[in-house]
């Protein structure tokens, strides 16, 4: 199952420059996660400065 970036992220784009898959895009509220992309690796929740992605 594909990680989640949740309300709290702040838009600072530190996952998405992280992804190794280029499965994170920039949203209108937050950044979101393209699940037929995401693998699960975790390195964006290990990145994310506020803890906003949930996996």
């Amino acid at each position: 199952m594909a990680h989640k970036i949740t309300s709290t992220c702040i838009k600072c784009g530190t996952c998405a420059g992280v992804c190794p898959f280029s499965a994170i895009s920039e949203g209108d509220e937050t950044y979101v996660i393209d699940p037929d992309v995401c693998v699960d690796c975790g390195a964006c929740a290990a990145s994310c400065p506020v803890n906003a992605i949930e996996g």
